[in-house]
């Protein structure tokens, strides 16, 4: 009985959160309707409503209903550099919500974010306990490097 409980609770709380991203969605195509908006969600993202419909039509993602009223389809997170590049190539304004962060980013602003996520990540990984010298110059040397690739391709 209380998986059931529990099964119910979870469906009413995924119904919410689709409920707020449609809200928030609206919100956005109020301000901006020219845009389409890109939303992560978990390890996919997402195209809700219209924008779902012009992205199933370029490129062939399935669409599934996010409630009775609204349509979505979407992709794996990993692959946000192919339709991203797509859209730019086709010439369309977009920007990807990061909900989590309450956050959008114009797809530049997006991969800044990404690039300094993974060096902050890098940086906080480094167990100094154990380096020698030679780790550590070549440590700093790989930072370093990724801190110039970051700020070329951003400036």
């Amino acid at each position: 009985m209380h998986f059931v409980y529990l099964y119910l609770l979870i469906n009413k709380l995924e119904d919410r959160i689709s409920f707020l991203k449609y809200i928030n969605y609206c919100y956005l195509k109020a301000s901006d309707p020219n845009t389409i908006y890109i939303f992560k969600s978990g390890i996919f993202y997402i195209f809700l409503d219209e924008d779902a419909k012009v992205a199933s039509d370029l490129f062939s993602l399935k669409l599934t209903n996010l409630n009775e009223n609204v349509v979505k389809c979407g992709f794996p997170i990993q692959s946000i550099d192919k339709y991203t590049k797509l859209l730019h190539k086709l010439s369309y304004k977009f920007k990807i919500i990061d909900t989590a962060q309450n956050k959008s980013f114009t797809i530049e602003n997006f991969c800044l974010n990404e690039d300094i996520k993974e060096l902050l990540e890098k940086i906080s990984n480094i167990n100094s306990d154990t380096l020698s010298v030679r780790e550590a110059f070549d440590f700093i040397e790989e930072t370093k490097q990724l801190a110039k690739s970051i700020m070329e391709r951003n400036v």
